[in-house]
């Protein structure tokens, strides 16, 4: 039988995991932790053979549980390929059912035959040897079998624990073919295991019953004349005496004395509790506990001995009311009694052996259930998560529905201020789906009698036993009682959600299955799960107000909005990791010339260090890109700045046990739509990608550089021409980094979603996001896409002039016709005055050659170049003075001005806006006198 489509993926893995020892993130945590065992212990796929034993106890009490509940099962599977099998302990199959019979003859030994051990040391990875490694149930299918042998195989499994010790006493293990997986087999393989667990506490149980009938039979010796009718449930005692009377009744069967001791109930009346040996005709020794109801005008009064506990007083003088077996039973005087002295107790109440009984065994149940529950819940810093985690660990073993209101401020982390004012249904959980409660999301209005605001008012957990009664509970759900009431809702625990003094919210548990009413223990273990609930829900709730001022702080710090311009056209994305905030960011900056420079870098690290961090030197950035500088001496000033910025914070010692930020990255881009060329370079940080317009995806070889910080390596630029419409895709190590995946396989789905032509940019993004972000990523993700675009070379303009001032008429001549060529004459006399006097300087103080050019884009670019290292300055000239205006005239012209240095020397530009307005550049009052001549 081959794999099925849902095995493809283990499958590989598996293979993987052979080959190299790795896996992928298909593989389930607890399989891939079986596998490594088994690779640890030295098995082989191929060999793993199971040891057989002859030593199997058939007739055990694990057997003789488990039979009636086998025979169940091989009836429910008859006619199905189902193979159920009974393990003990060690793993060694006891027993084997079929549901078709004739398995036995087409499946192997060690399928069908008893014996076998399947133990994870030697089997690998099987459902019965997981199921005890895990202890708890677990489901095996296909692939994720570690033997050859297994790999068409589904199974589940389960442990079989004893209630009394909580040891497992065996594992009980379905198998079948892997088409015929289905959830359904969960709960009927857990169902079994239960009904298995309680025939094995009835065998414990076997010595109290014989304890019993030791009793039964001696109380059946007593004269009838000496009897007194009725007992507990005819007394006239409600539920809560009753419940009362077995609590201390357990505590006297512990103590293993013989006894008294006056119970004051809370229906006012007090029950006198009699404890004294028993023993059964077997020698199993116990104690019996009788209770003795006075009439309702008495009182039965007891005088505690300075050597028993409060309220117990020694029997050892007092005839037994029931005896021993084979006595006859005499009176029972208790000192301080109005009762007769040949009165018989009224009503059994208890027996059993110290230590043992179905209270011992709801204590072991609550020990359990709090020890997993300080495991299990705030396993994440999520608030709804970690309430969520409480109401799973409550149902069933506490209630059976479990509904939690937490005030809106404490959801988005805040500290709630008045808790019931602003309470929002935040999780509703039950043994069925459709729970009778108002849904989540929706806002919680309680009533004044209500115990939820009883619960809230006094920071005290409630207890309602019988909701039908509770009549605040009943008009706060006037709308949805009588669907509650149908779901046999009847008894409610109301509890506050306590932490540092704060009321966090309230938990509700419900009981409708049982038909006993909550008690002072579910009460105690209600209290104790949603204390640690609590506190797990109030530092998540810290850490969500945390996370929510670092985030809104590294989002402030982010671009709110690009500028306009027409050399790319742009889109983004950025997404926090779950777990913090980092320090990723992103720029677009304008250059002169029309040039576009693109930032993107990552501060590595998170919080509230790394966020700051980014934003001082997403600034630095762009002060550095002012400067015009190419993008390896931009880098250069980054890697000076994060020097600094370490030895300012880590101070003269360097023992403070402050740590740098050395492990920022950084990749600049500049592109010239003129020339469509591209020029980057990187500091330790993921090369881009370029996807041509025919959607041919490369990662150009780019020197890969040092991170920030280090200092003392150079940087190196490359250089790449770009056809038009082609994207340049810059991201974060977020993307294709990732713990449960390998790098290479994410570069791969990176080229695979990038690989379509004449895409928008947007578009590219939404398949990025949508096909390499990480389900749950772990690290911030920054991702910038530009779509490139050129300039029309008709509206590019380029004059060389020699270094003569006689020509600088001409050039005013051909600047005029190409702007009435634009249709720009309106700024025509402007520009001829700002470009007179640029030429001017380069001529005089310059060397050659010389070069003007106009670019005619979203203003009007005018540059003149030179071959001088010199930069102008501007400054106020003196009223003596000849010269020194015209830097302050070209400053009133444009909108903004620079120089910029090349490899031949330098470029000083201006642009100016295309129009002319009143009162801006261009409208200011010049005197032509303080000009000199051109």
């Amino acid at each position: 039988m081959g794999l099925v489509a849902d095995d493809l993926g283990p499958a590989l893995a598996r293979e993987q995991f052979l080959l190299d020892g790795t896996a992928g993130k298909g593989v389930r945590s607890l399989i891939l932790s079986s596998w490594e065992r088994s690779r640890s212990l030295g098995l082989s796929p191929d060999g793993c053979e199971l040891p057989y034993t002859q030593d199997l106890d058939l007739d055990g009490r694990l057997v003789l549980a488990a039979g009636p509940v086998m025979d169940r099962l091989q009836a429910r599977f008859a006619g199905t390929k189902m193979n159920v099998s009974l393990a003990d302990g060690r793993g060694a199959v006891l027993q084997r059912r079929f549901g078709d019979p004739s398995l036995v003859m087409r499946l192997d030994p060690i399928q069908s035959v008893p014996g076998f051990v399947f133990a994870e040391k030697y089997g690998g990875t099987n459902g019965i040897g997981l199921a005890l490694a895990e202890r708890r149930l677990i489901n095996v299918y296909g692939a994720e079998h570690f033997a050859e042998r297994s790999q068409s195989n589904a199974c589940s499994a389960i442990p079989i624990r004893d209630p009394l010790s909580g040891r497992i006493e065996g594992v009980l293990c379905f198998g079948y073919p892997r088409a015929d997986a289905d959830v359904e087999l969960d709960v009927v393989i857990s169902r079994a295991a239960e009904a298995i667990e309680r025939r094995l506490l009835e065998q414990s149980s076997a010595r109290e019953r014989a304890l019993l009938q030791a009793y039964l039979d001696v109380s059946r010796s007593v004269p009838a004349d000496e009897k007194r009718p009725g007992g507990l449930v005819t007394s006239g005692l409600d539920w809560r005496d009753r419940l009362v009377l077995e609590e201390k009744a357990t505590e006297l069967i512990s103590s293993a004395q013989r006894a008294a001791v006056e119970v004051p109930l809370p229906s006012g009346r007090r029950v006198t509790l009699m404890s004294r040996p028993v023993i059964s005709s077997s020698g199993v020794e116990g104690v019996v506990v009788e209770a003795v109801l006075p009439a309702e005008h008495q009182r039965l009064a007891v005088t505690a001995e300075s050597a028993m506990p409060p309220g117990l007083v020694t029997q050892e003088a007092l005839t037994d009311a029931v005896p021993l077996p084979g006595r006859r039973p005499g009176p029972a005087p208790v000192p301080g009694t109005p009762a007769s002295p040949g009165r018989p107790a009224d009503a059994l109440v208890m027996v059993g052996e110290p230590g043992v009984g179905r209270f011992a065994v709801a204590a072991r149940r609550r020990l359990e259930l709090l020890s997993e529950a300080s495991t299990r819940i705030g396993t994440t810093l999520d608030v709804t998560r970690t309430a969520e985690e409480l109401a799973e660990m409550a149902v069933p073993r506490l209630a059976d529905y479990v509904t939690i209101d937490l005030p809106e401020a404490v959801l988005r982390g805040d500290e709630p201020t008045d808790p019931a004012k602003d309470l929002h249904r935040t999780v509703v959980h039950g043994i069925r789906d459709d729970c009778p409660f108002y849904p989540v999301g929706e806002r919680v209005h309680l009533q004044p009698t209500t115990p939820q605001l009883r619960c809230l008012a006094g920071g005290r957990t409630v207890l309602e036993p019988d909701l039908r009664t509770a009549l605040g509970w009943i008009s706060q759900n006037r709308v949805n009682a009588q669907r509650i009431l149908a779901h046999n809702v009847h008894s409610l625990i109301t509890v506050p959600l306590l932490a540092r003094g704060n009321v966090l919210g309230i938990a509700s548990f419900y009981r409708s299955r049982d038909p006993s009413p909550f008690g002072d223990d579910d009460r105690s273990l209600a209290q104790e799960l949603a204390a640690r609930a609590a506190i797990c829900i109030d530092n998540a709730r810290r850490y969500t107000r945390e996370h929510s001022m670092v985030l809104a702080l590294q989002r402030s710090l982010l671009p709110q909005g690009f500028p306009e311009q027409n050399a790319v056209e742009i889109a983004h994305r950025y997404m926090p990791a779950e777990s913090g905030v980092g320090g990723d960011w992103f720029d677009v900056i304008p250059l002169s010339g029309t040039r576009v420079a693109l930032v993107v870098g990552d501060v590595v690290g998170h919080g509230l260090h790394a966020a700051a961090t980014m934003g001082r030197l997403r600034t630095a950035a762009r002060n550095f890109a002012e400067l015009d500088l190419p993008p390896d001496e931009v880098l250069t000033h980054l890697d000076n700045l994060v020097g600094r910025l370490d030895r300012e914070e880590c101070g003269d010692d360097p023992f403070s046990g402050i740590t740098g930020i050395i492990g920022a990255t950084c990749l600049y881009v500049i592109y010239d739509p003129t020339s469509q060329l591209c020029t980057m370079a990187r500091a330790g940080h993921c090369p881009p990608a370029l996807v041509r317009p025919d959607g041919t995806v490369v990662f150009p070889d780019l020197p890969a550089g040092p991170p920030l910080g280090l200092g003392g390596l150079p940087f190196e630029t490359a250089e790449f021409a770009l056809p038009e419409g082609s994207q340049l895709v810059l991201y974060t190590d977020g993307l294709v980094e990732d713990r449960d995946r390998d790098f290479d396989a994410a570069m791969e789905e990176l080229r695979r979603a990038l690989a379509r032509p004449n895409r928008p940019p947007e578009e590219t993004c939404q398949a990025v996001v949508a096909a390499v972000v990480p389900e749950h990523p772990s690290d911030d993700i920054a991702l910038l896409v530009a779509r490139t675009h050129a300039l029309d070379p008709h509206r590019i303009a380029t004059w060389d002039l020699p270094a003569d001032p006689a020509l600088v008429s001409s050039v005013r001549a051909a600047v005029t016709q190409r702007l009435a060529e634009w249709g720009l004459e309106e700024i025509g006399f402007s520009i001829e005055l700002l470009l007179s006097e640029l030429v001017t300087n380069a001529i005089r103080y310059g060397t050659g050659p010389i070069q003007v050019r106009l670019l005619y884009d979203r203003t009007l670019t005018c540059e003149v170049a030179d071959g001088s290292s010199t930069a102008p300055h501007l400054r106020h000239a003196a009223i003596t003075d000849e010269g020194g205006r015209g830097l302050f005239l070209v400053a009133q012209l444009c909108q903004a001005w620079g120089t910029r240095y090349t490899a031949g020397g330098k470029v000083i530009w201006a642009e100016c806006p295309l129009e002319m307005s009143a009162g801006g550049p261009g409208a200011v009052e010049i005197d032509f006198d303080d000009i000199p001549a051109i």
